[in-house]
């Protein structure tokens, strides 16, 4: 059985800073992170989606962090093809990513941001999460082993927005082209009420990572202000249908981020909370399907879908990140209670 980590997609959210849920005493920069560290055992990294990481700032998560920690750290937006404003781009570069020079220079900065955080065994991942228009074809191919070829080593994970990618006829391609480059395939749990939603399907194209991100379940996705879109408390039950998908992941891989995305208020660290309790508490046995019983539909990627056997890319490390103390929990060594 891998490790099951779980956190959030942010510990610096303002609706979450706003909430009350840090402590008197632990709301500047270090107090904040070193309380989020002692209760979860990965956070995603999302402001480098909107603007280049910096070294200072990884060098001071690895130090402010405990060992067994990781981050993963979200691409920033020129690298997976969205709008980019050139306010945020260095060196009065224009934010145009058709600009071989630009890429160049921009992947060069993106990657000494992150260095830090390799350097300390605290990089669990690099998320590529591509936008709804990005769909399955040659184009999209060929950016992918672009992308492969400029981060290899770098412990991966790819989130495909447009639903087609995991669709019946195509999900068997997209795991077969994921593995080829030892990506992760990120799982996505959000609404299926739009025609622009994601199927939450679970397929396994890495033997090192599996990633799971909770959106929510808002029908304001992709619309609508920032709160509409996220606006969702998840309920202990929506919690629980992902128990046995998420250990069937952890059978089949050294490591699993299960990371909430429902930034609005509390709402991301109450669900990770609750998530961690149910890990914790349940035994695999108690989730299995019994025997004879056919897997859960959603999960025709990892289970109807014979996808070949993923292996790490070339010059990829054995693990995503460092392991966990072994006096943590094996079945969700994200929980770290804090001390009194």
């Amino acid at each position: 059985m891998g490790q099951i980590l779980v956190g959030t997609c942010s510990w610096t959210d303002r609706a979450l800073v706003g909430s009350g849920w840090y402590p008197p005493g632990r709301r500047d920069a270090e107090g904040r992170l070193r309380h989020y560290a002692e209760r979860f055992g990965v956070v995603e990294v999302d402001a480098s989606y909107y603007a280049l990481p910096g070294e200072r700032n990884s060098r001071l998560w690895a130090e402010r962090t405990p060992d067994g920690f990781v981050f993963d750290v979200k691409a920033f937006s020129l690298l997976t093809g969205h709008p980019t404003r050139d306010a945020v781009m260095p060196d009065g570069l224009r934010a145009e990513h058709r600009d071989p020079a630009v890429l160049d220079q921009v992947w060069a900065r993106f990657a000494s941001g992150i260095e830090p955080l390799k350097e300390a065994g605290r990089l669990g991942s690099v998320l590529f999460q591509f936008p709804p228009w990005f769909r399955p074809g040659q184009r999209a191919e060929v950016f992918l082993r672009e992308c492969a070829e400029r981060t290899e080593g770098w412990p991966l994970a790819v989130e495909f927005r447009h639903p087609s990618w995991w669709e019946p006829g195509q999900a068997e391609a997209t795991g077969a082209l994921l593995a080829r480059y030892g990506m992760a395939a990120v799982a996505v749990d959000m609404t299926q009420r739009l025609a622009s939603s994601v199927p939450p399907v679970t397929p396994v194209t890495s033997p090192r990572l599996s990633v799971v991100r909770f959106h929510g379940r808002s029908t304001a996705w992709g619309r609508g202000s920032k709160e509409d879109r996220f606006r969702h408390a998840y309920g202990e039950d929506e919690l629980a249908e992902w128990l046995p998908r998420v250990r069937r992941l952890a059978e089949r891989t050294e490591q699993v981020h299960v990371l909430f995305n429902n930034c609005c208020g509390d709402a991301a660290v109450s669900a990770a909370e609750v998530m961690t309790r149910l890990l914790d508490d349940a035994r695999p046995a108690d989730h299995a399907p019994p025997a004879g019983d056919a897997p859960p539909a959603d999960d025709f990627p990892s289970t109807a879908v014979r996808l070949p056997r993923a292996r790490p890319a070339p010059g990829v490390p054995s693990t995503p990140g460092p392991r966990p103390t072994p006096a943590r929990s094996s079945s969700s060594s994200s929980s770290r209670r804090a001390a009194g």
